[in-house]
């Protein structure tokens, strides 16, 4: 291994229920050497382990999470202090509080931190202590709305080797009414532009049908939206790539997720692809929903 390959390290963390192991076995799956439930101080042995094994170990993974105790204080210490013999990140798996209560009951188990209180009470005294975690992570994951196949599906296509560009950019569309995507860095708003819904010959079809994007994009402002955006844009994505971020996601949106908001987004991501070190993919979220 030479000096411009570095070693790749993920800490794995998040809110207990979000689907830590699941993301831990894709990982495995993929070649990652994973080691479960580690307290932070044992990340830099880890990393000078991994560091004497040269190529036979490129790419570490570690779960920390809450198990840790008071141990887990001193992870973003930790993970800066690695900064400079590792390329490492940070991804938090988090879900919302509904979901995480239904999978503990699942599967008849209390919450880390629940003590002699209620589930709910575990997970608001887990989310609080996680905040600056969450806050400065490089890439946070919502599993609310997946299953673990589609959860392990997202991390193959998310950590897979190849074809890896500098930047991974996901252009999602959503639903206003549906709730904004907790897991976007950038979010953008559709609803300037006339809805299809209310065009009787265009309310069955999505922004996937030629002739409902043809009527988005012919709107007043809509090309012009497009040309500001990726401009505005631009700089961000090339001062992501600067600071070694990995992965981004741009949300758009519209009230209900299906027409304006996808056609836009497929017209985003072809005008994003022609920036050079970007590997640009879409994803409409709501676009099945009624």
């Amino acid at each position: 291994m030479t000096d411009g390959d570095r070693q790749e390290m993920l800490i794995v963390t998040g809110m207990s229920g979000a689907g830590r192991s699941t993301v831990a076995d894709a990982l495995e799956d993929l070649g990652w050497y994973v080691v479960d439930n580690l307290p932070p101080q044992m990340l830099r042995p880890l990393v000078e382990l991994a560091q004497r094994a040269g190529a036979s170990l490129p790419r570490i993974a570690a779960v920390v999470d809450i198990r840790g105790g008071t141990f887990f204080s001193e992870l973003q210490e930790m993970v800066e202090s690695l900064r400079d013999k590792v390329d490492v990140r940070v991804v938090f798996l988090d879900a919302n509080d509904a979901v995480l209560v239904r999978r503990f009951e699942s599967v008849r188990r209390p919450h880390p931190l629940q003590g002699d209180g209620t589930l709910l009470d575990g997970i608001t005294a887990e989310r609080t202590r996680l905040a600056e975690v969450r806050e400065s992570s490089d890439i946070i994951v919502d599993s609310s709305d997946l299953n673990i196949h589609q959860l392990a599906t997202l991390v193959t296509e998310t950590f897979a080797e190849e074809n890896r560009a500098g930047l991974r950019v996901i252009v999602q569309s959503f639903g206003f009414k549906y709730g904004l995507p907790p897991d976007a860095d950038l979010v953008a708003d559709a609803r300037f532009l006339p809805n299809p819904f209310w065009e009787p010959e265009l309310r069955a079809h999505t922004g996937e049908d030629p002739e409902v994007a043809e009527f988005v994009l012919g709107q007043a402002g809509a090309r012009e939206f497009l040309d500001a955006y990726v401009a505005a844009l631009r700089p961000v994505l090339e001062g992501y790539q600067r600071e070694n971020k990995r992965h981004a996601t741009i949300a758009l949106g519209c009230t209900g997720g299906k027409h304006r908001s996808v056609a836009l987004v497929r017209e985003l991501a072809t005008r994003l692809r022609s920036i050079p070190g970007l590997a640009v993919s879409v994803k409409h979220r709501d676009l099945g929903r009624e």
